[in-house]
């Protein structure tokens, strides 16, 4: 039989709560109430009793808490592309304020498909989640309109104003303005657009903002100076400028509606031997970190990913504290960020 070894905490296993009351000299219910951060225990009762925690090791059963309480501290993040270096930052911000509030983030890659998405939904309608942040294309997220009351999500980035649901996102289509207003201010007349799936809403209002623009100088848009991919790679912001720049009268400029997408801009006029900013001017949209990293430096509308992620989650938490009140919808700023590509 192996010695004992006295003052030695027992397994982690072995620990329960009842132990811990013993410990500190308290109830069960006050250590209940300390550890699902109730009030009505004193500071120094706290105190002892988070002493007591920490010295045998307790750590809270939250299977066993979620069968209890209907809650299981899980938060959905459903996002159409994992892969996209746009949405890091925005998950970050999330899973900051929900570990804040004693919740768990789930990541869901639902390729922006309507069946994914509701698949993961089912897992608020049984309550194995009890919330979620939906960053897939607005006309996906009209699938779920008619459950907006019934269900706690909020659309992050893509969202509907005219669907009852809180969310966040920026003015798109000022922004795409502001870009283009840039490259007039550059003397460009002859500005190239690469845009993405016109399913999401930041493709058709970034193009809207574009267009407006450009007619507002009173200049002409040629089919020529327009492409659509439907991806955000590299590879299809090169393709598309390589595209673009074989036809006649091609653009002195381009304004690209992704970062990912004008990295790939730079990477086709590399390869044309074409100077930039002095042959063609390029504008992104994001600021992700690698826009800053290459060279020339990429200049870019910056969105506040990390600020879109602690909102999204702060309007989410909102909602679960009182399902029946009015969660606003919220617009952040953006900004121009100017490098040496434009």
């Amino acid at each position: 039989m192996p010695p004992v070894v006295p003052n030695q905490p027992p397994p982690e296993s072995a620990v329960s709560i009842s132990a811990v009351a013993a410990h500190a000299g308290v109830s069960v219910a006050t250590v209940s109430r300390v550890m699902n951060e109730q009030s009505g225990v004193r500071g120094p009762t706290r105190d002892k009793v988070l002493a007591s925690v920490a010295a045998l090791g307790y750590r809270m059963n939250h299977l066993a808490r979620s069968l209890r309480t209907a809650e299981s501290r899980m938060l959905l993040t459903m996002v159409p592309d994992v892969g996209n270096p746009f949405y890091a930052q925005i998950v970050r911000g999330i899973d900051t304020v929900a570990r804040e509030h004693g919740y768990f983030v789930l990541l869901c890659d639902t390729g922006a498909d309507a069946g994914r998405e509701r698949s993961y939904f089912d897992l608020l309608r049984m309550h194995r989640a009890d919330g979620a942040i939906c960053l897939d294309p607005d006309t996906v997220q009209h699938a779920l309109s008619h459950e907006s009351a019934s269900l706690p999500w909020v659309a992050c980035c893509e969202f509907d104003p005219g669907v009852a649901v809180p969310y966040v996102g920026i003015d798109n289509h000022q922004a795409a303005s502001q870009a283009v207003a840039h490259l007039l201010s550059r003397g460009h007349t002859r500005i190239g657009l690469i845009n993405s799936d016109e399913r999401y809403l930041y493709a058709r209002q970034r193009q809207q903002g574009y267009l407006d623009t450009m007619a507002a100088a009173g200049l002409p848009v040629l089919p020529q100076w327009l492409r659509t991919v439907q991806s955000l790679d590299y590879e299809a912001g090169k393709l598309a400028t390589l595209e673009m720049m074989a036809q006649a009268n091609a653009p002195t400029a381009i304004f690209a509606v992704s970062d990912t997408l004008a990295i790939g801009v730079l990477s086709a006029l590399r390869q044309l031997g074409k100077r930039v900013p002095e042959d063609v001017a390029v504008i992104g949209f994001d600021d992700i970190a690698i826009a800053a990293q290459i060279e020339p430096g990429l200049t870019t509308i910056a969105q506040p990913m990390r600020e879109l992620g602690e909102t999204a989650a702060r309007l989410l938490l909102q909602r679960l504290a009182d399902p029946a009140a009015q969660v606003p919808g919220v617009l952040l700023h953006h900004q121009l960020v100017l490098r040496g590509s434009a």
